[in-house]
């Protein structure tokens, strides 16, 4: 089975008719598409409600890959919510729950940041994170080379198998020791999660070039031919895991449900139109 979804469902204006209430966009966004990763998991946790009503609003088949918090990937730069550690994956895992009673959930995506290198004491944090989540399905992202570089390649793969990590594998720039390259490995027979970042080279690394860092990094339009190439890496992955969950994050300039819909085309897989523009002449 593959599914094809996208990277949070609030800002891809192509799906929905204009004056779409926010609350209504989950329910709309899953009739184009079949899983969504929910990023706003990533800056806070969310409210046990707000899992409740996401997965009241979406089909039985349909399937959600939640980000970890950031305080328990490393990124938070600032002072944490929560007393301490133990207290901050609790919150985390008691308001994903109806999610995961709901049978929704494929994974806990823990992507981990730039400057998280290879390291003995990385390795540890890593497998504490696991041990926290134990009973949840976890998938795994790294963003800096050291944990693929030469022999560490198989080493990383090997300890993933090991502990219970899905491999969220990623197509990427390659630009420089905060990117990784696209390591077409299983690490889990029954999920695989594939994340299209875009290969905007030149944009990857202005995370500290001013506010708007984020609109430049994911700028990008994949081209027949490139997803053709995934088509191909597709084909086998199949081999070595059941599920593929892909989901496309290359929206600074709103082209992921696009190119979520020329995935599912050349796939050969059920696709719908999007919604119909209304004509304003005020605009």
């Amino acid at each position: 089975m593959i599914r094809i979804g996208l990277a949070g469902w609030g800002d891809h204006d192509d799906l929905y008719e204009k004056g779409l209430p926010a609350r209504d966009r989950l329910k709309v966004y899953s009739r184009y598409f079949s899983v969504v990763e929910v990023d706003s998991s990533f800056y806070a946790v969310q409210a046990e409600a707000q899992y409740e009503k996401w997965a009241q609003d979406t089909p039985d088949d349909f399937r959600f890959v939640i980000k970890a918090y950031q305080g328990m990937t490393g990124h938070l730069r600032g002072k944490s919510p929560f007393a301490d550690t133990d207290a901050m994956f609790q919150a985390f895992r008691e308001s994903i729950g109806p999610v995961q009673r709901a049978g929704k959930l494929t994974a806990v995506l823990f992507q981990y940041p730039p400057w998280f290198d290879c390291t003995r004491a990385n390795v540890a944090l890593v497998r504490e994170a696991k041990e926290r989540m134990s009973g949840l399905p976890v998938a795994l992202e790294f963003r800096h080379q050291s944990w693929f570089a030469g022999e560490m390649r198989e080493k990383t793969l090997t300890f993933m198998r090991q502990e219970g990590w899905m491999h969220s594998i990623c197509d990427e720039p390659q630009a420089g020791s905060g990117s990784v390259p696209t390591v077409l490995e299983p690490t889990d027979s029954g999920v695989t999660i594939v994340r299209m970042h875009g290969r905007n080279v030149s944009g990857w690394n202005q995370q500290g070039g001013g506010p708007n860092w984020r609109e430049v990094r994911y700028l990008y339009r994949y081209s027949q031919e490139e997803l053709q190439e995934w088509q191909v890496h597709l084909e086998l992955l199949q081999r070595s895991t059941r599920e593929i969950c892909i989901i496309f994050n290359n929206n600074s300039g709103g082209d992921a449900a696009q190119n979520a819909t020329e995935m599912l085309q050349l796939l050969g897989m059920e696709t719908k139109e999007f919604a119909p523009k209304q004509l304003d002449l005020f605009e």
